[in-house]
């Protein structure tokens, strides 16, 4: 079924190549003294604090373009050395097993790992294919662990089903639209392995997943940063994948905001959860792609109007994002006294948000020092739930302010109980009851209050959040974070998500030996010990994207 060619992976002749385009010229990394921090055996609170130290002093600017080729951590890391060792945790031997149990061959080659191996699940439902988002954290670790080769045959596949015409009920999606997922379909007798891809169209609720262009974009920039090798993202085939997603998610219409406007079920929320409009998790991948897309385009003729549309998109997008969805002790204050039905340019409440609708909870979870990006934002609503995924990619690809990122930091310590609780970490806070979860979720009896994706903890977030804290020059919270999931997850099997305030009961359907539960443990612990591997998946603040703002006494404190 898979008819096309391999694609190669040698040098395309162009105007300017990616490393021209890039932040900074990776080739010139190879050079470069590794980052050398002085490590101890048990990694204690106080080598914490000092790395903490280090980063707000300016070291953390070399994370993105520090080059890290090869492995680091613990167990089954060939390239890892003494001089960069920890003493592993027990449960590292064991997520690298079932990380390896969980690779999907095609036609003898890696090219992803399957959601989960319950094998006492009697369900498999799709839990037995390659989810694209599911597949980011283990296309992280596999390559900090000196095997990129997965990663980038997982690219070149998707980029191949990419080109598939897909039609749902006789309607066909825009061509530039990535799969949620994709299975290996092996005949023994026939000697063949086929793809088969969903776009949607067998998913719950039926929703195209709008975040996989998104995330492809941010493992290709990944995938490059680690291996160094700029041929894979200047092939041809590459460049036009990278455009057909641009050309989805640029494109014009009667919307008059930067925002991307979506429907609910399109992300890591794959149910409905009221997170329909301009959700904080699409905002901040449609962000963060846009910028790793402008640093791999060539500058050929259409590379140039693609880099100038995105350049014109960031600018507008994150002026309303840090406007607009920010929120702090200041800015609640404000709202609360908003006046409604105000017109022309001059008005204060741009999108007439009534103050009683404000939920009671807020004023009590927002400290005065802190603050974050709220779930929504659109005409006469704004959705103040936190979401962790949005607000920890908005901290990586720079939409937050070094300012808001540090009052971020601030707010999951300040709420460290009902962000993280007994397992890190909460990917929505609060969670929707009675007669509002009725409505909100359509009576979804996955959805109960903590549960899934209304309140869960999912141990996924752990990479994430781990990445965000070494960012900021707060290590020691991913630590106390880290410690907290070896408590229980492999005792638990790896469970997907966990239910309860706290965070304190594995979730009532939840998978166990979850991939991306594994994986992102695996991230985390490799990212801490070796920070250069933040360079993969960060970006830092561009200077002239910065909109002239009135800093919140949260920022100042």
């Amino acid at each position: 079924m898979d008819g096309t060619k391999e694609m190669g992976l040698k040098n395309v002749s162009s105007t300017c190549s990616i490393s021209e385009m890039d932040d900074f010229d990776l080739s010139r990394l190879l050079d470069k003294p590794r980052l050398n921090i002085e490590r101890k055996r048990s990694f204690d609170e106080r080598s914490l604090s000092e790395l903490s130290i280090g980063l707000t002093r300016g070291g953390l600017d070399n994370y993105e373009t520090t080059y890290s080729p090869g492995g680091r951590s613990g167990f089954d890391t060939p390239a890892s050395s003494t001089r960069n060792s920890f003493e592993p945790h027990p449960m590292v031997a064991d997520a690298w097993e079932a990380l390896r149990r969980s690779i999907v061959y095609f036609r003898g080659q890696p090219v992803g790992t399957i959601a989960a191996i319950d094998h006492a699940s009697e369900e498999i439902l799709n839990y037995d294919q390659v989810f694209v988002r599911d597949f980011v954290p283990s296309a992280l670790a596999f390559p900090m662990n000196g095997e990129p080769e997965i990663v980038k045959n997982f690219l070149m596949k998707t980029l191949y089903l990419q080109g598939w015409e897909k039609r749902i009920d006789r309607f066909k999606l825009g061509e530039g639209a990535m799969p949620a997922s994709f299975k290996v379909l092996h005949d023994p007798i026939r000697k063949t392995d086929t793809l088969i891809a969903d776009f949607g169209e067998s998913a719950i609720g039926r929703v195209a997943p709008v975040d996989s262009g998104f995330w492809w974009i941010i493992l290709l920039r990944a995938y490059t940063k680690s291996t160094g090798d700029l041929s894979l993202a200047e092939t041809p085939e590459c460049q036009k994948g990278m455009k057909l997603i641009l050309t989805l998610c640029l494109s014009e219409g009667f919307d008059t905001f930067p925002t991307l406007l979506c429907a609910d079920g399109c992300s890591m929320i794959d149910r409905r959860m009221g997170i329909y409009g301009y959700p904080i998790e699409i905002q901040a991948l449609f962000f963060m792609a846009l910028r790793c897309a402008l640093s791999m385009l060539k500058h050929d003729t259409e590379g140039k109007e693609f880099i100038e549309r995105i350049s014109r998109r960031l600018h507008a997008l994150s002026y309303h994002m840090r406007s607009y969805f920010w929120l702090d002790f200041q800015q609640l204050n404000d709202i609360y006294r908003y006046k409604t039905e105000e017109y022309s340019h001059t008005a204060v409440n741009k999108f007439n948000v009534i103050p009683d609708s404000i939920p009671d909870w807020v004023f009590d979870f927002m400290p005065t020092r802190g603050g974050y990006f709220i779930g929504n934002v659109s005409p006469a609503r704004m959705d103040f739930r936190w979401f962790a995924l949005g607000n920890c990619v908005a901290i990586l690809c720079s939409l937050a302010t070094p300012e808001q990122s540090m009052a971020i930091m601030d707010l999951i310590e300040s709420r460290w109980e009902e962000l993280v609780g007994e397992m890190p970490l909460k990917i929505a806070y609060p969670a929707i009851e009675s007669h509002d979860w009725r409505i909100v979720t359509g009576c979804d009896p996955k959805n109960t209050r903590w549960s899934y994706h209304n309140g869960g903890s999912w141990p996924v977030l752990l990479w994430m959040l781990t990445a965000a804290c070494i960012k900021t020059g707060r290590p020691q919270i991913a630590r106390r974070a880290i410690d907290l999931a070896e408590t229980r997850l492999l005792k638990d099997s790896w469970p997907e998500y966990y239910d309860g305030k706290l965070g304190k009961f594995i979730g009532k359907q939840a998978r166990k030996y979850q991939t991306w539960s594994i994986a992102g443990y695996l991230v985390a612990k490799m990212m801490l010990e070796d920070p250069s591997h933040l360079g993969m998946v960060s970006l830092e603040e561009d200077k002239q994207m910065k909109p002239v703002m009135k800093r919140s006494s949260s920022w100042t404190c």
